[in-house]
């Protein structure tokens, strides 16, 4: 049997075909643009989204290596927290407001000190973090209260392609954890927040397990795809809980670090728990169960914007020739371009380069950027292992992680195993695991999991860097208060 997985990246749409076993058959990625419209802000267009998955799905069922009458299910992953607005017609409202937009820093801090972290954890399980949903429908109700009096549906990225493609409106757990509208705890829409908001239930898709059937695809969509039968699509995950299910991250205690667009931390938990500093994050996981993530907002785009914007490179090969990676780089860099979300929650706060001299190479300040995001991405463990969490390894993923010299720099600042995975497809790996489970093909996606993900490398850490490394991750640790309210 073929199962297609999806994932909608900020970026671009990247869809694949797996077989049963697991086997990655084809792969197609999709481009779009971002918009920009003032400092701080972010958004896209819906319809491109819709738009460049059907092509995807056109051409990603064209190759040789699809076969239409084995096609089973199709699973989506998603970027987390955009949200999308519809009208009573079901039309796009406005431009959809996406995870790394700062507008709502007011509504935020409205949140956090005037109904208080307290009440927020009690409603939600978290508090409130600029990138969530509920800022920017608060953001909107403020500032565009037309169009927010035309509000029909409310909906996530990925839950918007399941609707057009489908005609369901539901969401899945994982992805609505992070809206701070779930009582995530209980699953289910928390109705003091709903008040808050001032938004009600109806407004608001049915929530689901992500291996759930949603719905199944609409007659003229699979007509022009050529696809007979019924082909379900489940509910899916948001994209960190996805990639966590392609990794192999839903044993309790099991860990997966992402080197993306954003990077991330990823915890799976068999309960609830939630920090009592709440400066990581504690959602529901894919695999039914619970998961506590760190999420900073600019991780591997540290390096792209580095060397593709400032040094006018796309030879990330070369750029590293000449790193050294011993910890003892003078220079220091903070990854916060665009704000940053875990642990400090601070939108306003932008990045640095400190301890730059004249005697500075090159190959140094590409090495800041590096351990920078690695330091950042620490910050976040070391608050899961303040819960008393024991992390001795973990898998490793995204564009950042293709890169031995980042491999051995991120295990060093860790001081744990990275574990390299056969086949590191991401979200849409998860989404197409999750259709697989929702099929039947297993039971559970533990099962799928334990099949289809394989390691195919370890890097081990230094033990003759790792003082050097944690030495260099206290000087970093002072930066951010040094720096908070300047930048």
């Amino acid at each position: 049997m073929q199962y297609i997985g999806i994932d909608l990246g900020t970026s671009a749409v990247k869809l694949l075909l797996m077989q049963s076993d697991g086997t990655v058959l084809s792969s197609i990625s999709k481009d779009y643009p971002v918009s920009y419209p003032k400092s701080g802000w972010s958004e896209q267009d819906p319809l491109d989204w819709l738009d460049q998955t059907l092509a995807g799905l056109e051409e990603l069922l064209a190759t040789r290596q699809a076969d239409k009458s084995k096609l089973k299910g199709i699973g989506i992953g998603g970027q987390m927290h955009g949200l999308v607005v519809l009208d009573k017609n079901d039309q796009v409202i406005r431009p959809a407001i996406l995870w790394n937009d700062g507008r709502s820093d007011q509504e935020t801090n409205y949140l956090n000190t005037v109904i208080g972290h307290k009440k927020l954890v009690e409603y939600t399980g978290n508090i409130a973090f600029a990138g969530f949903t509920a800022p920017k429908i608060l953001w909107m109700q403020k500032h565009e209260p037309e169009k927010f009096a035309a509000i029909s549906k409310i909906m996530l990225p990925k839950d918007y392609l399941v609707f057009r493609l489908t005609g369901a409106f539901t969401t899945d757990v994982s992805d609505a954890s992070g809206m701070l509208l779930l009582d995530v705890k209980n699953r289910r829409w928390s109705a003091e927040m709903l008040a808050i908001c001032g938004i009600n239930e109806q407004m608001l898709p049915d929530i689901h397990e992500s291996y759930d059937i949603s719905g199944y695809i609409k007659a003229d969509i699979a007509g022009s795809l050529g696809l007979l039968g019924e082909i379900p699509i489940v509910a899916g995950a948001s994209d960190n809980a996805a990639a966590a299910i392609g990794t192999g991250t839903v044993e309790n205690g099991s860990c997966t670090v992402s080197l993306g667009t954003s990077g991330t931390v990823f915890i799976a938990s068999d309960t609830f728990q939630a920090p009592e500093n709440n400066a990581i994050h504690s959602f529901a996981h894919a695999n039914g169960k619970y998961h506590l993530m760190g999420c900073m907002l600019s991780a591997a785009s540290c390096l792209k914007w580095w060397l593709e914007d400032i040094l006018k490179t796309t030879d990330y090969e070369v750029e590293q020739q000449e790193i050294k990676a011993l910890g003892d780089n003078p220079v220091y860099f903070l990854p916060y371009l665009m704000g940053e979300r875990s642990p400090h929650n601070d939108p306003n706060v932008r990045g640095a380069f400190l301890g730059l001299g004249m005697d500075n190479t090159r190959a140094q300040m590409v090495e800041a950027v590096f351990e920078g995001v690695s330091f950042a991405l620490k910050d976040s463990m070391e608050m899961a292992r303040s819960l008393g969490i024991k992390i001795h390894n973990t898998k490793l993923c995204g564009g950042g992680a293709k890169s031995p010299v980042w491999q051995q720099i991120l295990a060093n600042i860790l001081n744990m195993e990275l574990e390299i995975l056969e086949n590191e497809e991401g979200p849409a790996l998860g989404g197409a695991i999750l259709a697989a489970v929702a099929c039947g093909e297993y039971a559970s996606v533990e099962e799928a999991a334990k099949v289809i993900v394989k390691v195919k490398e370890i890097i081990n850490p230094n033990p003759e860097l790792i003082l050097a490394y944690q030495q260099k991750y206290l000087v970093f640790r002072s930066l951010y208060p040094a720096i908070k309210g300047l930048l």
